[in-house]
């Protein structure tokens, strides 16, 4: 059984750390070192960890913020889940744990940013959390070294979680609510995931494809509130969406 709890010792976060090599890969310039997760535990952010018996398979951490207009929020920095472990639920119960603790503490908005080629990933913040998206960043992290991001920029879109909303609620316990109307779509092809690895020009023209619709859509107000995903390719659905 897997065991999903808050981090607090020094141990857990160096683990953290050696997760974050192992799964994408990052120089030692581009890791969450220890004194950050240390912080990030004391002053109201978070640090969950995923053990299989006393080994840590997967951890995510959180940071807090102010909106503005003064709306306490968290941002999640980073999730990541061992490859052998993918797929399994592992990463559902982590944001479950952060939706949990934020409820419990009366926070109302997660947010976080990901990649909008990976289409799977996608999904899951669409279909399976209920997230929607109205803002994306080009190039948000720079350059990175990670064999995950294939030396392109990292374009990316914000997913915005409102734990407590009738929409998360529903999505979370798999109820089938009426949608806004479609306007407009955003087609991800599946063979994104290859050319990152065999035509890194060709995977690059399909990003700065997406990244135009994308920028070009939200300018007009819309926001991606569904995703369809197919064998062949990944839909982002957006239409008009006013409340949380």
């Amino acid at each position: 059984m897997i065991e999903i709890r808050a981090l607090t010792e020094v141990r857990e976060f160096e683990r953290c750390v050696e997760l974050q090599r192992i799964i994408w890969g990052f120089s030692d310039v581009e890791l969450l070192p220890v004194r950050l997760f240390i912080v990030v535990s004391k002053i109201g952010g978070q640090v969950f960890g995923a053990f299989d018996g006393p080994a840590m398979v997967a951890f995510c951490v959180s940071t807090p913020g102010v909106k503005a207009g003064g709306e306490v929020f968290l941002h999640s920095n980073m999730l990541g889940v061992l490859a052998e472990h993918r797929d399994t639920g592992v990463g559902r119960r982590l944001k479950l744990a952060q939706r949990d603790d934020a409820l419990a503490r009366g926070i109302g908005l997660i947010e976080w940013t990901f990649d909008p080629l990976e289409v799977k990933n996608a999904f899951f913040n669409m279909e399976r959390l209920g997230a929607v998206v109205r803002r994306y960043v080009l190039n948000q992290y720079g350059i990175s070294g990670s064999h995950l991001h294939a030396g392109l920029p990292t374009d990316r879109c914000i997913a915005e979680w409102y734990v407590g909303s009738d929409r998360v609620r529903t999505t979370l316990e798999r109820v089938p609510v009426e949608r806004p109307a479609v306007e407009a779509r955003i087609v991800v092809p599946a063979a994104v995931a290859d050319w990152k690895k065999s035509d890194p020009r060709r995977a690059r023209e399909a990003q700065a494809e997406v990244s135009r619709q994308f920028l070009e859509h939200f300018r007009s107000g819309l926001a991606v509130t569904g995703f369809e995903k197919t064998d062949e390719a990944g839909t982002y659905l957006l239409g008009r969406w006013e409340s949380k």
